[in-house]
């Protein structure tokens, strides 16, 4: 099978990837290398695997459409993986023409690409922020009152959209995955969980947005991988399906356990809330668990534990 990965070179993407390789996929990764962390982060993501058989690193934006009729023409893929994104809720308050360029932008251009080029199948990374602040927990694929909070969960809802259009105009079949809070090795540093380790590592305080009661279905990134694995081999014509661990925890309680696994205080500094998050997020996995089999397996202190391990091991580099 021949695949096109987009955001490759990512926290989720470069673990997909080595999955996808371990299968013997051939593999093309097409990432920008982005400025919105270090680029260096994800050449080291990729280092493990930059050498191995059937994987070619293509750099470019996923908007870039002569780039993109280079890619799908110079042969047939059986399927896109469509990662790449502008990331962050907060961030996009910000910039918010960015994040449509590149994620509604981008998407659509992938898109078109697919329907010209004849490529039937996509799976498409959507997130748990399109549910918004919706009262109606754990939150269900069928909910109809989707009101995100910030323009990020506006782009990504957007990308749902147009991902629904092409499979009934043009018969492309799409997965739509809607993680929730993913952590593990790799996490980006702006990444909530990667951000508090640096600060109580370094014995300086950890911001707490509101009162410290906000809860996250945090999922690990072994868990997720497998979602996507299962999407893939799913062949699904088109569906939203959510990957989480369907399990709330509070923020109160990742710090504890963070701090007892970095023998380190935790000195907290309570702020306002920030405008773009919701109070709690909660993943209702019946539609997961029945399409793709998906069942999470990894307890949150088992999968801090191994995100510590990696985090205490790339501070020594």
């Amino acid at each position: 099978m021949k695949i096109l990965l987009t955001g490759g070179a990512g926290f989720i993407g470069s673990h997909l990837a080595e999955s996808l390789l371990d299968r013997r996929c051939r593999l093309v990764i097409l990432d920008e290398f982005n400025d919105y962390y270090s680029p260096a982060v994800k050449e080291r993501n990729l280092s493990p695997i930059a050498d191995r058989r059937g994987l070619k690193i293509v750099r470019g934006a996923i908007g870039n459409r002569e780039l993109l009729r280079d890619l799908f023409g110079a042969g047939k893929f059986d399927l896109i993986v469509h990662l790449a994104a502008r990331a962050g809720v907060r961030p996009s308050l910000i910039d918010p023409l960015l994040y449509q360029e590149v994620n509604v932008g981008g998407t659509l251009a992938l898109l078109e690409a697919a329907r010209e080029f004849g490529v039937g199948r996509m799976v498409f990374a959507s997130s748990s922020s399109v549910y918004g602040d919706n009262p109606d927990s754990p939150w269900k694929e069928d909910l109809t009152d989707l009101k995100p909070l910030s323009p990020y969960g506006v782009t990504k809802l957007a990308g749902e959209a147009l991902c629904r259009i092409y499979n009934r105009s043009f018969g492309i079949k799409i997965t739509a995955l809607r993680f929730f809070t993913a952590y593990g090795p790799r996490q980006r540093p702006d990444m909530a969980i990667h951000k508090f380790a640096r600060l109580i590592r370094d014995g300086k305080e950890v911001p707490v947005y509101g009162d410290g009661t906000s809860q996250r279905d945090y999922t690990f990134i072994g868990d997720i991988i497998k979602g996507v694995l299962a999407a893939i081999d799913g062949d699904l014509d088109w569906e939203a399906v959510n990957l989480g661990s369907g399990r709330r925890v509070l923020l109160s309680d990742v710090l504890e356990i963070l701090g007892r696994l970095l023998s380190k205080p935790v000195a907290k500094k309570y702020l306002p809330d920030q405008p773009g998050d919701a109070p709690a997020t909660w993943a209702d996995l019946g539609k997961a668990r029945r399409l793709l089999g998906y069942r999470p397996e990894t307890e949150l202190s088992r999968g801090l534990e191994e995100f510590v391990s990696w985090f205490e091991r790339e501070s020594l580099k």
